[in-house]
């Protein structure tokens, strides 16, 4: 039995295991199967690792999505240049275990957005693992964009304090990247003025549980546009099982 695991924490909000469930029976694959495991350290990932033979690959999710770098043995280009890592292929041999680490969240996340409109900007919440995947793409896209942190640091980054209406007027797309809102804390959301939203904003929110973040219910309420993380899920999961299997 070839085994799979989402590692991170924490991880009672996740989809992964019911969407790769669903996937094995749907498509009929007998051999594989999909399981949470919450690592409170990282330093415990060779640990399961070893003890685990039949594991094949890995997904990561918050907060190790930078920090399990250190941890392998070679990057996906493209994982190298976002600087974050969701996806790990587990390759053994007589000299040993071998991890190498993909973004799967970018293909995600820009394929889950199609239709998005090319002359606007972007405000993304939030500078961890996914930000690092989502400004990759907007980049990709010639889509301009500022970030926004509670302790800004570089050149393009702002507090949520300096967000204001002329911001939010000339910055038609919205991305939230972090986990405020996410089960169990679904009555909270980022700290953002939304009275200043209109019909012609499209808010992005990588959260998928619940369906309808309060980010994407004030949203709404204002006029704007909403799409939450579920696409992106679905097609990074795909992504994912194409890398273990390639």
């Amino acid at each position: 039995m070839r085994k799979f695991f989402l590692i991170g924490k924490p991880l009672n909000h996740s989809f992964s295991p019911a969407f790769f469930q669903e996937k094995f029976f749907c498509e009929n694959i007998l051999d594989s199967s999909y399981h949470l495991f919450p690592l409170n350290n990282l330093g415990d990932l060779l640990t399961l690792i070893d003890e685990h033979s039949d594991v094949d690959g890995l997904n990561v999710t918050i907060p190790y999505k930078r920090s399990i770098i250190e941890f392998l043995d070679e990057l996906d280009p493209i994982a190298k240049k976002i600087g974050a890592v969701n996806t790990i292929k587990v390759i053994r041999s007589s000299k040993g275990i071998y991890l190498k680490g993909y973004n799967t969240d970018a293909v995600g996340f820009q394929c889950s957005c199609l239709g998005l409109r090319r002359n606007i900007k972007a405000i993304v919440m939030g500078t961890g693992g996914s930000a690092k995947a989502i400004t990759f793409v907007l980049d990709q896209m010639k889509i301009p964009y500022i970030s926004v942190s509670r302790a800004p640091k570089e050149s393009n980054e702002i507090g949520y304090k300096e967000l204001n209406e002329t911001l939010i007027k000339r910055h038609l797309l919205i991305i939230n990247t972090t986990p405020v809102g996410m089960v169990p804390d679904i009555e909270n959301y980022p700290k953002f003025p939304f009275q200043y939203l209109s019909p012609d904003h499209f808010l992005f929110d990588l959260i998928y549980n619940p369906a309808e973040t309060q980010f994407l219910k004030k949203g709404r309420q204002m006029g704007a546009s909403i799409q939450n993380g579920q696409l992106m899920l679905e097609l990074q999961a795909e992504r994912s099982w194409e890398i273990w299997n390639s």
